[in-house]
């Protein structure tokens, strides 16, 4: 249902202790039991930020992303160093405005698993080219499931980039192209 160990769907950050209903009631009541319609969330997201906001358009499409069938990629941008979603697309202002993704305690999440990504893949391809497998193995499952999965999602898009090198040195960039065929199957990129 979830990225992670059951946390947002929509942050990314704290633990999913809420259901969500993706659509709102209030909007359309007939997908109140439609399991397709019920995410994840934590309070916060759910209470304060969503509660029965569901912007559309001029046709009537909703202008949410929704992480359960789309890639978020898609329509926002994650700056790593700072956190800092920008909006590619109406869908992704909407998006950040709606979760409030630019809370400062989010940008510094962000900021701050991007540096433990970056280490925990130096450290995944040391021990595998050690041939330490447990311990590459026990990385990698603990780099699954760390809070902000947008940030490693965000990386393994980027190593396809020719500035990967430049902008996560030589050693990421290597663990990234490795990772990926391993994480790939349970982290669908577009």
């Amino acid at each position: 249902m979830a990225s992670g160990l059951s946390r947002c769907m929509y942050c990314g950050d704290s633990q999913g202790t809420d259901i969500d209903h993706f659509t709102p009631i209030a909007h359309d009541p007939t997908w109140t039991f439609a399991w397709v319609n019920h995410f994840l969330a934590c309070s916060h997201c759910n209470s304060n930020q969503k509660r029965d906001q569901y912007p559309c358009d001029g046709s009537g499409a909703c202008l949410l992303v929704d992480p359960s069938a789309e890639d978020p990629n898609t329509h926002l941008s994650l700056t790593l160093a700072t956190g800092a979603y920008t909006a590619r697309t109406p869908k992704g202002e909407a998006t950040i405005e709606v979760f409030g993704l630019q809370r400062p305690v989010l940008q510094q999440g962000r900021a701050r698993a991007y540096v433990r990504c970056r280490s925990m893949l130096r450290d995944w391809l040391l021990q595998s080219e050690s041939g330490n497998r447990a311990e590459a193995s026990e990385v990698l499952d603990s780099l699954r499931v760390h809070p902000f999965a947008d940030v490693l999602h965000a990386m393994l898009h980027r190593a396809e980039s020719p500035g990967a090198p430049v902008v996560f040195g030589p050693e990421v960039t290597a663990a990234l192209h490795r990772v990926r065929a391993v994480v790939l199957p349970l982290t669908p990129l577009s």
